[in-house]
């Protein structure tokens, strides 16, 4: 660290569970972003494996604690964190890391989050200061703990004008909305990728629909999609957030594999019109970041439905695959430097919140 500045890795493992994105930035946490280093490092299906039943257990319990197979996914994906650290870092010297962790369940209406991975065991395994746990305060003082990368696309979007739309489709889609006098309003639309990935993985044994081909070939059934989009969360005012398994296949069960997985992409881009209508301005465009924006289909019908230009954030200089890796380093240096990263605005936490617990080597 020198005149402020951090270099900081940020580590994310999302919701559709396929790996751990690692990034490398220099950045005093506010207005300066430097990029320096990327890799995506993905999980053996045998990760995959113990990362889905830890879900299905989370999913049963009134509350997180200790448990013997989700401790062991922990500790698992730990260790995997660590060696991915080494890889990026390749001897070179870091200030910090930001661990987002891997989310199992998502309850902030009980009062919590829970992300497995142990924050101790980073740091001192790397010999490295971490930040971790980046979500639990939020929820704690009454927030919906998600989304918190709202900060950092604010960060990034400096200069841009606005207002400016930036729209992140992982497993679960939020919209960050950035205007006039620092004006920040997030919040998650619906699933993105969740719910397709889902439906192929069942039917083929595919991990996602690749570029949307197979959506392509298909039919969207509107009537069926009425019914998908009818539910009351889509009408609540933000702040609002979902767990990745509050939907399921339930509503395409009877249709053929191309049409579900229409039906579903358009279901995607559905979710994101209504979003927008919560908006208090109509966003000239839409920056798409996340795993979604490689989805031709989905980006197309996106711009067909919400009326939008949508375009990947690549097209203003951003770097879509490390977004979500950079944002958590960029929030690990306001950690350290006492500064919130979750705001009323955002995650509809009463005042503006600093996150994350700090773990020395």
């Amino acid at each position: 660290m020198s005149s402020g500045l951090y270099r900081a890795v940020g580590l994310m493992s999302g919701t559709s569970m396929d790996g751990i994105d690692a990034a490398l930035i220099e950045t005093d946490g506010e207005g300066h972003v430097h990029p320096l280093g990327f890799l995506s490092v993905p999980y053996g299906e045998g990760t995959r494996e113990k990362l889905r039943a830890s879900i299905e257990r989370a999913l049963g319990v009134e509350a997180p604690g200790a448990d013997p197979l989700i401790d062991a996914a922990a500790a698992e994906i730990t260790a995997l964190h660590a060696d991915a650290v080494r890889t990026l870092l390749d001897g070179a010297a870091a200030d910090v890391v930001g661990f987002h962790g891997q989310t199992i369940a998502h309850r902030p209406e009980r009062g919590w989050t829970w992300q497995i991975g142990d924050g101790a065991a980073l740091a001192r395994a790397l010999g490295l200061t971490v930040v971790a746990d980046l979500r639990s305060a939020d929820v704690a003082a009454g927030g919906q703990g998600a989304p918190l990368l709202p900060v950092y696309h604010r960060a990034l979007a400096f200069g841009l004008g606005g207002p400016v739309a930036v729209l992140n489709l992982g497993g679960v889609g939020n919209v960050t909305f950035l205007g006039a006098d620092d004006q920040m309003i997030a919040f998650d639309t619906g699933p993105a990728n969740a719910l397709i990935d889902d439906w192929v993985l069942a039917a083929r044994g595919l991990s996602h629909d690749a570029g949307g081909a197979i959506a392509a070939s298909g039919v969207v059934h509107e009537e069926v999609l009425a019914r998908m989009t009818a539910l009351d969360w889509f009408a609540l005012p933000p702040p609002k957030s979902l767990d990745r398994h509050d939907f399921s296949l339930n509503a395409v069960s009877g249709l053929s594999f191309e049409d579900g997985a229409a039906t579903l992409t358009a279901f995607t881009a559905e979710t994101v019109r209504l979003a927008l209508a919560h908006l208090p301005a109509r966003p000239a465009r839409l920056l798409v970041t996340g795993g979604g924006r490689h989805n031709g289909t989905l980006m197309r019908m996106l711009a067909e439905r919400t009326g939008i230009p949508a375009d990947p954030v690549e097209a203003v200089g951003w770097r879509g695959d490390a977004m979500e890796a950079e944002g958590f380093a960029y929030m690990a240096v306001r950690r350290l430097r006492g500064l919130p990263i979750s705001f009323p605005g955002t995650t509809g936490v009463p005042s503006p919140t600093v996150g994350g617990v700090i773990f020395r080597p």
